[in-house]
């Protein structure tokens, strides 16, 4: 039954994060990984409010096998993240890569910090 949960999600989350990164990127004339960024950010926000809701008992740890390890697994993207960083420095975009690397990391904590606070006040 776990493993099941975690495909489900995965399942729900890689198609998501293809579909997204493309849409948010073709909105965008720059080489900056605007789509990856969107669904990191995104996926740090969810999984901050499902790690808030399991904690204050509003969701089941099966459910976080399907939300946290299954779709966020699938739709963050660090792999992706990594490399298009890497290009940008060697295509010598040095201050996008910097503020690819920055601004992903300060986004994403700050996403999954609002996510728990906002699962903390809607349950706790």
């Amino acid at each position: 039954m776990t493993w099941a949960l975690v495909v489900i999600g995965a399942m729900v989350g890689a198609p998501l994060r293809y579909l997204t990164d493309r849409s948010v990127q073709r909105r965008h004339d720059t080489v900056f990984p605007w789509g990856t960024f969107t669904v990191n950010v995104a996926g740090s926000l969810v999984l901050g409010l499902l790690t808030g809701a399991v904690a204050a008992g509003a969701a089941s740890p099966h459910v976080q096998l399907l939300v946290g390890t299954g779709l966020c697994g699938a739709l963050t993207t660090y792999s992706t993240f990594s490399y298009e960083t890497l290009r940008l420095s060697e295509d010598g975009a040095g201050f996008l890569a910097a503020a690819n690397v920055v601004g992903s990391i300060v986004a994403g904590l700050g996403a999954a910090f609002v996510g728990a606070a906002l699962a903390q006040a809607i349950w706790a």
